[in-house]
């Protein structure tokens, strides 16, 4: 059913990928899904600023072909399904998707579609940039020292969403399982979750991770983990990534110990720094010493918990977008959620969603479009041309979301 209402483009092509590299042709057919909440609302906002970046930078040499999907709350109440299978034989096919914010209900009920397409595209690493920008408000005092990429694996650990009810037949035989043959007491009322990480994907975020960073002029890579009390999952998180480190990028990297004992405590030119801290640590260090942390490494919940702590100091985390990439997909969303009591009333603040859609750019190799859009971010903050959840602490009158959308396009206007 709605495989026939999915309109492909005649002129359009799929984005191939070739060795984790990307292939975009001029006119690529690109997936959007408008999400829940305000979702539809910023979407929109993307696309517009989007499409007027790339008539900017390439006049009729490229265009972007978009393709809407269903999913989330459309989807329910179209055909009763929150993640259609046409939907996913979509993402299946071409493979790149710019999403809205999506409902995941608390407790029980459907899982996450957005951890479910994350599977399903083996999208294993989600990275979201962190980059203060002056005028908005922090609540630390050094904000500008704030330029920090989170790397979080994405498809192991505990959002493989593997748990069972404490009621369940499931959870009883595990108990069973447990006393019987691990000799390891359990109470009868306890719910059971698995925490799985696995070598080889720690390795693969590790490498990308690293290639980024030697593509990107990044100086220091810290592996965060709470291997202390998790040894064979987050502690062996560490001990893998070091290994692949040391193993597969020797000639780029040091470690902190050799910085130490082989040279004074300076890191030699033209390497990278490699270091772990543990997670808890972590929460205070990018507090109180910002400026030490360039690319943070973690597994899959530490990385969730990291990211939304570091864009605290930058002083909005709706300000932060998200890519979701593996060897041969990405989706691109906004860090933030749907934020229900906003949905309609054109007051959201698009600009994660329009920072995930400049990555998305990035990672297309469409450069010149996405540096476009980050300095029309720049210069509206600058202007204190923002929406109401800004303007509060600028004391000026806040633009509609429609309103701030169309500044953007006005503003890059007058950058070229």
């Amino acid at each position: 059913m709605l495989r026939e209402m999915y309109k492909i483009p005649e002129d359009g092509e799929k984005i191939q990928f070739k060795d984790g590299k990307w292939i975009t042709p001029n006119k690529p057919i690109i997936l959007y899904i408008e999400g829940d909440g305000i979702g539809p609302e910023i979407v929109k906002s993307t696309i517009d600023v989007i499409n007027k970046a790339v008539e900017l930078k390439y006049k009729d040499n490229r265009e972007i072909k978009w393709v809407e999907v269903l999913a989330g709350n459309k989807a329910a109440q179209l055909v009763g399904d929150r993640f259609p299978k046409d939907t996913q034989d979509m993402l299946k096919e071409y493979r790149v998707v710019l999403k809205g914010p999506m409902e995941t209900p608390i407790g029980k009920g459907w899982k996450s579609v957005n951890v479910a397409i994350r599977i399903m595209l083996d999208l294993y690493a989600n990275i979201r940039p962190v980059k203060y920008i002056e005028g908005l408000e922090s609540p630390i005092k050094n904000p500008e020292r704030v330029n920090m990429i989170i790397f979080r694996e994405n498809t192991d650990d505990l959002y493989r969403g593997i748990e069972y009810p404490y009621n369940s037949p499931e959870a009883e035989k595990i108990r069973k399982f447990i006393r019987e043959e691990l000799k390891v007491d359990v109470e009868d009322d306890t719910g059971i979750g698995f925490k799985i990480i696995s070598k080889f994907k720690t390795q693969r975020i590790t490498r990308m991770a690293i290639k980024y960073a030697l593509q990107n002029s990044r100086k220091r890579i810290t592996i965060m983990h709470k291997g202390n009390v998790m040894k064979y999952t987050e502690g062996a998180f560490r001990e893998w990534a070091y290994e692949t480190a040391i193993n597969e990028f020797r000639d780029f990297i040091v470690t902190e110990e050799e910085v130490t004992t082989k040279y004074g405590g300076k890191i030699p030119d033209g390497k990278i720094l490699i270091n772990d801290r543990i997670a808890d640590n972590m929460f205070q260090q990018i507090i109180t010493r910002p400026e030490d942390y360039d690319i943070i490494l973690a597994p899959n919940v530490n990385g969730d918990y990291i990211s939304d702590a570091a864009g605290a100091l930058i002083g909005n985390i709706g300000m932060l977008g998200g890519a979701n990439v593996g060897d041969n997909a990405g989706m691109f969303e906004a860090v933030h959620g749907t934020a229900p009591k906003y949905a309609g009333k054109n007051v959201a603040n698009p600009t994660g969603m329009i920072r995930g859609g400049e990555l998305m750019l990035r990672f297309m190799g469409w450069i010149e479009a996405a540096d476009l859009i980050d300095k029309a971010i720049v210069e509206a903050i600058k202007q204190k041309k923002v929406t109401q959840d800004l303007a509060r602490y600028m004391n000026v009158k806040p633009l509609s979301t429609t309103e701030y959308t169309q500044e953007l396009l006005n503003i890059m206007e007058t950058l070229v």
